[in-house]
């Protein structure tokens, strides 16, 4: 069987033993639906949200953000280095209360079945650092269901509002906090168990490794220095022998 998307073609072998060509997540691509498309195939028993499941997640978000005008949006993981969305400033962000970690599995983007990679999530407690994007007022329902068909397919994200410092100004920004109750969901893993799946893993978005270093070097360009990712990083790079470069990442 084979999906054609505005930027890939994957062809299902019949005994799937063969990973499939490499996935690059772009804003036509995701507009097309040709995520979607992959997913389905791929995983034809997970269950994905419906456009008009997301229209209606993001109206509800949208009636309930605490001041009206253009619509802020926080971005700590891919979002940092490949947004995909039109946005018209953007700020080094904090939020208090939450902290990035590798909690949630993944299968399909960056690890296969037989070895499933692990993608950041905010889960409870402590601080985190990243960019906040500014989306004008106009083009915020349609900015912000590209980014729901990229990161609410599966339901593994909980969309909420969040409180962000920033040099300018205190805001609030649109945040993904991981679902505790999600089939994906990792919980607090042993960090050698951590370190394996990012040194490992790889998939049709690319490697967990890549994203790993793309985190951590993106942020460090912030001048934000995540102690926990540079700890993973440097571990991965030991464990996979290397001098810690991969290939850029675009997902």
């Amino acid at each position: 069987m084979a999906i054609s998307g505005a930027h890939f073609t994957w062809i299902r072998s019949p005994d799937m033993s063969a990973p499939p060509p490499r996935i690059f997540l772009t804003r036509e691509a995701v507009l097309a639906d040709s995520i979607r498309a992959y997913v389905q195939v791929a995983d034809p028993a997970l269950k994905l949200s419906s456009a008009e499941e997301h229209r209606a997640s993001i109206q509800a978000m949208l009636g309930e953000r605490p001041a009206g005008g253009d619509v802020w949006l926080f971005a700590y993981g891919s979002l940092m280095w490949n947004p995909l969305i039109h946005s018209i400033e953007r700020r080094v962000a904090a939020v208090r209360g939450f902290h990035r970690r590798f909690c949630l599995w993944t299968h399909l983007g960056r690890g296969t079945t037989e070895r499933p990679g692990l993608t950041l999530a905010l889960e409870p407690g402590g601080v985190c650092r990243g960019i906040a994007y500014r989306i004008a007022e106009a083009a915020a329902a349609a900015e912000l269901e590209l980014v729901w068909r990229r990161e609410m397919l599966t339901g593994a994200y909980r969309p909420r509002w969040l409180k962000l410092t920033t040099a300018e100004e205190p805001l609030h920004a649109i945040g993904f906090v991981v679902n505790r109750r999600h089939a994906r969901y990792a919980g607090r893993l042993a960090e050698a168990e951590v370190v394996a799946a990012l040194a490992e893993a790889n998939g049709p978005l690319g490697s967990c490794a890549a994203y790993l270093f793309d985190a951590v070097s993106h942020l460090e360009a912030l001048g934000v220095h995540d102690r926990q990712l540079i700890r993973l990083r440097d571990k991965v790079v030991a464990r996979i022998g290397g001098a810690g470069e991969a290939p850029p990442d675009t997902a």
